[in-house]
Protein backbone atom coordinates (compact mmCIF):
# COMPACT_ATOMS: atom_id res chain seq x y z
CA UNK A 1 0.00 0.00 0.00
CA UNK A 2 0.85 3.79 -0.49
CA UNK A 3 1.66 5.84 2.82
CA UNK A 4 3.46 9.03 3.80
CA UNK A 5 5.64 7.95 6.23
CA UNK A 6 7.97 10.45 8.91
CA UNK A 7 11.38 8.75 8.21
CA UNK A 8 13.42 10.65 10.75
CA UNK A 9 12.64 14.26 12.28
CA UNK A 10 12.15 16.72 9.26
CA UNK A 11 11.83 14.02 6.49
CA UNK A 12 8.78 13.01 5.27
CA UNK A 13 8.18 10.41 1.93
CA UNK A 14 5.85 9.01 0.44
CA UNK A 15 6.29 5.05 0.26
CA UNK A 16 5.28 1.50 -0.90
CA UNK A 17 4.95 -0.22 2.53
CA UNK A 18 3.52 -3.45 3.01
CA UNK A 19 -0.23 -4.05 3.69
CA UNK A 20 -1.28 -3.94 7.46
CA UNK A 21 -2.79 -7.55 8.67
CA UNK A 22 -4.78 -7.52 11.85
CA UNK A 23 -4.18 -9.86 14.75
CA UNK A 24 -6.45 -10.52 17.57
CA UNK A 25 -8.73 -8.38 18.35
CA UNK A 26 -7.69 -5.77 15.27
CA UNK A 27 -9.45 -4.78 12.38
CA UNK A 28 -8.24 -3.34 9.10
CA UNK A 29 -9.74 -0.29 8.04
CA UNK A 30 -9.68 1.24 4.52
CA UNK A 31 -9.36 4.81 5.08
CA UNK A 32 -11.63 7.46 3.35
CA UNK A 33 -9.95 10.18 5.03
CA UNK A 34 -7.28 11.29 7.01
CA UNK A 35 -6.99 14.90 8.47
CA UNK A 36 -3.50 16.86 9.37
CA UNK A 37 -3.52 18.58 12.71
CA UNK A 38 -0.58 20.81 14.17
CA UNK A 39 0.24 17.89 16.29
CA UNK A 40 1.57 16.24 12.88
CA UNK A 41 4.03 19.15 12.37
CA UNK A 42 5.29 18.05 16.05
CA UNK A 43 6.04 14.83 15.53
CA UNK A 44 7.44 15.66 12.27
CA UNK A 45 9.65 17.26 14.29
CA UNK A 46 10.26 14.55 16.80
CA UNK A 47 8.83 16.01 19.71
CA UNK A 48 5.93 14.17 20.23
CA UNK A 49 7.27 11.00 18.98
CA UNK A 50 9.48 8.48 20.00
CA UNK A 51 9.54 5.92 17.36
CA UNK A 52 10.76 6.34 13.27
CA UNK A 53 9.82 5.64 11.06
CA UNK A 54 6.14 6.40 11.43
CA UNK A 55 3.02 7.17 9.35
CA UNK A 56 0.82 10.02 10.87
CA UNK A 57 -2.46 10.32 11.05
CA UNK A 58 -4.52 10.28 14.34
CA UNK A 59 -7.60 11.95 12.62
CA UNK A 60 -8.86 9.36 10.37
CA UNK A 61 -12.24 7.31 9.51
CA UNK A 62 -12.96 4.53 6.95
CA UNK A 63 -14.34 1.24 6.07
CA UNK A 64 -13.69 -2.28 7.84
CA UNK A 65 -12.27 -4.66 5.05
CA UNK A 66 -10.52 -7.15 7.05
CA UNK A 67 -10.97 -8.77 10.88
CA UNK A 68 -8.53 -10.48 13.09
CA UNK A 69 -10.13 -13.29 15.59
CA UNK A 70 -12.48 -12.40 18.47
CA UNK A 71 -13.64 -9.40 16.85
CA UNK A 72 -17.76 -9.45 17.61
CA UNK A 73 -18.69 -5.61 17.33
CA UNK A 74 -18.08 -5.14 14.25
CA UNK A 75 -18.33 -6.64 10.61
CA UNK A 76 -16.98 -6.17 7.21
CA UNK A 77 -18.64 -3.67 5.31
CA UNK A 78 -18.84 -1.17 8.47
CA UNK A 79 -17.74 2.70 8.08
CA UNK A 80 -16.34 3.86 11.24
CA UNK A 81 -13.88 6.45 13.14
CA UNK A 82 -11.21 5.49 15.01
CA UNK A 83 -10.76 6.74 18.92
CA UNK A 84 -6.55 7.11 18.07
CA UNK A 85 -5.69 7.58 21.81
CA UNK A 86 -4.32 3.89 22.86
CA UNK A 87 -4.59 3.67 26.65
CA UNK A 88 -3.13 0.37 28.89
CA UNK A 89 -6.05 0.95 31.77
CA UNK A 90 -3.31 0.00 34.34
CA UNK A 91 -1.21 2.53 34.95
CA UNK A 92 -1.11 4.95 38.01
CA UNK A 93 -3.29 7.45 35.83
CA UNK A 94 -6.01 4.91 34.15
CA UNK A 95 -6.32 3.27 37.71
CA UNK A 96 -7.20 7.05 38.17
CA UNK A 97 -9.56 7.80 35.50
CA UNK A 98 -6.99 9.97 33.90
CA UNK A 99 -6.74 7.96 30.80
CA UNK A 100 -5.30 10.65 28.68
CA UNK A 101 -2.18 10.72 30.85
CA UNK A 102 -1.69 7.22 30.87
CA UNK A 103 1.86 6.50 31.10
CA UNK A 104 2.45 4.00 28.86
CA UNK A 105 -0.10 4.30 26.00
CA UNK A 106 -0.01 6.55 23.08
CA UNK A 107 -1.79 6.73 19.62
CA UNK A 108 -2.42 5.79 16.33
CA UNK A 109 -0.25 8.75 13.99
CA UNK A 110 1.89 9.13 17.14
CA UNK A 111 2.97 5.90 18.78
CA UNK A 112 1.57 3.55 16.25
CA UNK A 113 1.20 3.98 12.95
CA UNK A 114 -2.20 6.10 11.67
CA UNK A 115 -4.33 6.88 8.97
CA UNK A 116 -2.44 8.45 5.93
CA UNK A 117 -2.09 5.72 4.27
CA UNK A 118 -4.40 3.64 2.13
CA UNK A 119 -5.05 1.08 5.10
CA UNK A 120 -4.54 0.89 9.04
CA UNK A 121 -5.00 -1.70 11.40
CA UNK A 122 -6.57 -0.70 14.63
CA UNK A 123 -8.00 -2.47 17.70
CA UNK A 124 -11.59 -3.12 16.97
CA UNK A 125 -12.65 -1.20 20.61
CA UNK A 126 -10.94 1.93 19.19
CA UNK A 127 -13.64 2.34 16.08
CA UNK A 128 -16.99 3.68 16.08
CA UNK A 129 -19.81 2.97 13.78
CA UNK A 130 -20.80 6.05 12.07
CA UNK A 131 -24.51 6.54 11.46
CA UNK A 132 -25.90 6.08 7.90
CA UNK A 133 -26.46 9.85 7.16
CA UNK A 134 -22.62 10.53 8.10
CA UNK A 135 -20.45 11.19 5.36
CA UNK A 136 -17.21 8.57 5.98
CA UNK A 137 -14.90 11.70 4.11
CA UNK A 138 -16.04 13.99 6.76
CA UNK A 139 -15.84 11.93 10.16
CA UNK A 140 -12.37 12.72 10.40
CA UNK A 141 -13.57 15.67 11.82
CA UNK A 142 -14.46 13.39 14.91
CA UNK A 143 -11.27 12.80 16.83
CA UNK A 144 -10.58 17.09 16.67
CA UNK A 145 -14.44 17.76 18.26
CA UNK A 146 -13.79 15.45 20.73
CA UNK A 147 -10.66 17.48 21.70
CA UNK A 148 -12.59 20.26 21.74
CA UNK A 149 -15.23 18.59 23.83
CA UNK A 150 -12.43 17.77 26.10
CA UNK A 151 -11.62 21.32 26.38
CA UNK A 152 -14.93 22.37 27.52
CA UNK A 153 -15.28 19.53 30.33
CA UNK A 154 -11.73 21.32 31.66
CA UNK A 155 -13.37 24.95 31.75
CA UNK A 156 -16.93 23.67 32.96
CA UNK A 157 -17.98 27.19 31.57
CA UNK A 158 -20.97 29.52 33.19
CA UNK A 159 -24.07 30.38 30.90
CA UNK A 160 -23.57 34.03 29.99
CA UNK A 161 -20.08 34.20 29.59
CA UNK A 162 -17.84 36.26 27.39
CA UNK A 163 -15.17 34.12 25.65
CA UNK A 164 -11.89 35.31 23.57
CA UNK A 165 -10.57 32.86 21.30
CA UNK A 166 -6.93 33.28 19.81
CA UNK A 167 -6.79 31.67 16.47
CA UNK A 168 -9.65 30.75 13.87
CA UNK A 169 -7.83 27.36 12.45
CA UNK A 170 -10.05 24.59 12.97
CA UNK A 171 -10.09 24.06 16.26
CA UNK A 172 -10.20 27.61 17.54
CA UNK A 173 -13.09 27.71 15.43
CA UNK A 174 -14.18 24.07 16.95
CA UNK A 175 -13.98 26.12 20.22
CA UNK A 176 -16.18 28.90 19.01
CA UNK A 177 -19.02 26.51 17.94
CA UNK A 178 -18.62 24.53 21.08
CA UNK A 179 -18.56 27.88 23.42
CA UNK A 180 -22.32 29.00 21.83
CA UNK A 181 -23.83 25.74 22.19
CA UNK A 182 -22.59 26.44 25.88
CA UNK A 183 -24.78 29.58 26.19
CA UNK A 184 -21.64 32.22 26.27
CA UNK A 185 -23.14 35.70 26.16
CA UNK A 186 -20.26 36.59 23.03
CA UNK A 187 -17.36 34.93 21.44
CA UNK A 188 -14.73 37.07 20.23
CA UNK A 189 -11.56 35.79 18.07
CA UNK A 190 -8.39 36.64 17.30
CA UNK A 191 -6.16 35.51 14.74
CA UNK A 192 -3.57 37.53 12.49
CA UNK A 193 -5.01 36.02 9.56
CA UNK A 194 -7.48 37.76 8.10
CA UNK A 195 -8.55 34.88 5.62
CA UNK A 196 -9.21 32.94 8.39
CA UNK A 197 -11.23 35.42 10.59
CA UNK A 198 -13.66 35.60 7.46
CA UNK A 199 -14.63 32.04 8.08
CA UNK A 200 -15.30 32.79 11.86
CA UNK A 201 -17.52 35.93 10.89
CA UNK A 202 -19.63 33.47 9.01
CA UNK A 203 -19.84 31.39 11.71
CA UNK A 204 -21.72 33.73 13.69
CA UNK A 205 -18.93 34.97 15.91
CA UNK A 206 -19.48 37.85 17.31
CA UNK A 207 -16.48 40.19 16.92
CA UNK A 208 -13.00 39.22 15.49
CA UNK A 209 -9.93 41.22 15.26
CA UNK A 210 -5.94 40.91 14.44
CA UNK A 211 -5.40 42.18 18.08
CA UNK A 212 -7.33 41.95 21.27
CA UNK A 213 -6.57 45.83 21.76
CA UNK A 214 -8.77 46.29 18.93
CA UNK A 215 -11.56 44.65 20.88
CA UNK A 216 -13.66 46.87 22.95
CA UNK A 217 -13.50 45.27 26.56
CA UNK A 218 -12.14 46.77 29.66
CA UNK A 219 -12.76 44.27 31.68
CA UNK A 220 -11.25 41.46 29.80
CA UNK A 221 -13.04 37.64 29.58
CA UNK A 222 -14.41 35.21 31.71
CA UNK A 223 -12.62 32.71 29.47
CA UNK A 224 -9.98 33.36 27.15
CA UNK A 225 -8.67 30.27 25.08
CA UNK A 226 -5.19 30.05 23.12
CA UNK A 227 -5.66 27.83 20.52
CA UNK A 228 -2.67 28.74 18.63
CA UNK A 229 0.25 27.55 20.56
CA UNK A 230 1.78 30.86 19.96
CA UNK A 231 3.88 32.20 22.63
CA UNK A 232 3.06 35.97 21.40
CA UNK A 233 -0.40 34.72 22.33
CA UNK A 234 -0.46 33.00 25.14
CA UNK A 235 0.82 35.94 26.34
CA UNK A 236 -1.86 38.46 25.40
CA UNK A 237 -3.96 36.20 26.28
CA UNK A 238 -3.25 35.48 29.94
CA UNK A 239 -3.68 39.15 30.30
CA UNK A 240 -7.05 39.20 28.71
CA UNK A 241 -8.75 37.36 31.55
CA UNK A 242 -11.32 38.88 33.35
CA UNK A 243 -11.60 39.07 37.27
CA UNK A 244 -12.57 35.35 38.68
CA UNK A 245 -11.71 34.12 35.41
CA UNK A 246 -10.02 30.93 33.43
CA UNK A 247 -7.34 30.87 30.99
CA UNK A 248 -7.37 27.55 28.85
CA UNK A 249 -3.86 26.24 27.17
CA UNK A 250 -5.51 24.20 24.22
CA UNK A 251 -3.41 24.95 21.54
CA UNK A 252 -0.06 22.97 21.00
CA UNK A 253 3.31 24.91 22.17
CA UNK A 254 6.90 23.58 21.12
CA UNK A 255 8.22 22.42 24.12
CA UNK A 256 10.74 24.99 24.35
CA UNK A 257 7.86 27.90 23.93
CA UNK A 258 7.47 30.37 27.58
CA UNK A 259 5.22 32.85 28.88
CA UNK A 260 5.71 34.59 32.15
CA UNK A 261 2.60 34.69 34.56
CA UNK A 262 2.14 37.48 37.35
CA UNK A 263 1.67 35.55 40.21
CA UNK A 264 0.32 38.57 42.42
CA UNK A 265 -2.35 39.02 39.75
CA UNK A 266 -3.50 35.49 39.91
CA UNK A 267 -3.45 35.44 43.32
CA UNK A 268 -5.72 38.60 43.60
CA UNK A 269 -7.75 38.20 41.16
CA UNK A 270 -8.61 34.67 41.35
CA UNK A 271 -7.19 33.50 38.25
CA UNK A 272 -7.52 29.95 37.29
CA UNK A 273 -4.74 28.91 34.15
CA UNK A 274 -5.59 25.42 33.04
CA UNK A 275 -4.49 22.96 30.32
CA UNK A 276 -6.60 20.06 28.04
CA UNK A 277 -4.76 17.67 26.36
CA UNK A 278 -6.17 15.36 23.87
CA UNK A 279 -9.57 13.63 25.02
CA UNK A 280 -10.89 11.86 27.68
CA UNK A 281 -14.51 10.17 27.99
CA UNK A 282 -14.91 12.44 24.92
CA UNK A 283 -14.86 10.83 21.53
CA UNK A 284 -18.20 9.23 21.66
CA UNK A 285 -19.99 12.39 22.70
CA UNK A 286 -18.02 13.79 19.91
CA UNK A 287 -19.77 11.34 17.10
CA UNK A 288 -22.93 12.27 18.90
CA UNK A 289 -22.88 15.91 17.99
CA UNK A 290 -21.09 15.09 15.00
CA UNK A 291 -23.58 13.36 13.68
CA UNK A 292 -26.30 16.17 15.15
CA UNK A 293 -24.97 18.81 12.79
CA UNK A 294 -22.62 20.47 15.36
CA UNK A 295 -20.41 21.52 12.38
CA UNK A 296 -20.83 21.97 9.04
CA UNK A 297 -18.09 19.91 7.17
CA UNK A 298 -18.42 21.98 3.89
CA UNK A 299 -17.23 25.56 6.31
CA UNK A 300 -14.14 22.73 8.06
CA UNK A 301 -13.02 21.25 5.25
CA UNK A 302 -10.92 23.89 2.99
CA UNK A 303 -8.77 21.03 1.05
CA UNK A 304 -9.07 17.47 -0.04
CA UNK A 305 -5.75 16.24 -1.56
CA UNK A 306 -4.93 13.08 -2.71
CA UNK A 307 -2.95 10.96 -0.34
CA UNK A 308 0.24 10.81 -2.59
CA UNK A 309 0.14 14.99 -2.19
CA UNK A 310 0.78 14.69 1.65
CA UNK A 311 3.84 16.53 1.75
CA UNK A 312 2.44 19.35 -0.40
CA UNK A 313 -0.39 19.50 1.86
CA UNK A 314 1.53 19.26 4.97
CA UNK A 315 3.68 22.49 3.52
CA UNK A 316 -0.06 24.00 3.08
CA UNK A 317 -1.22 23.94 6.83
CA UNK A 318 2.10 25.38 8.14
CA UNK A 319 1.97 28.07 5.83
CA UNK A 320 -1.75 28.61 7.59
CA UNK A 321 -3.58 28.49 4.16
CA UNK A 322 -7.52 26.42 4.55
CA UNK A 323 -8.98 25.61 7.18
CA UNK A 324 -8.82 21.57 7.43
CA UNK A 325 -6.55 19.61 4.83
CA UNK A 326 -7.53 16.20 4.25
CA UNK A 327 -5.24 13.65 2.28
CA UNK A 328 -7.97 11.08 0.26
CA UNK A 329 -6.25 7.52 -0.43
Amino acid sequence: MRAAVFTQPGVVEMQTVPDPTPGPGEVVIQVASSGICGTDLHILEGEFADTFPIIPGHEFAGEVVAMGTGVHDLAIGDRVAINPSYICYDCRYCRRGQNNMCEVGGGYGTSFNGGSAEFCVVRSSYCRKLPEHVSTKDASLIEPLSCAIRGYDIVKGQMGSNVLIYGSGTMGLMMMELAKRAGAASVSMVDINHDKLKTAIQLGCNATAVSADELANPYGWDLVVDATGSPHAIQDGLGRVEKGGTFLQFGVAAYAARATIEPYKIFRNEITITGSFATLNSYDRAVDMFAAGVLDPEVFISDRLPLEQYPQALKLFSEGKGRKIQVVP
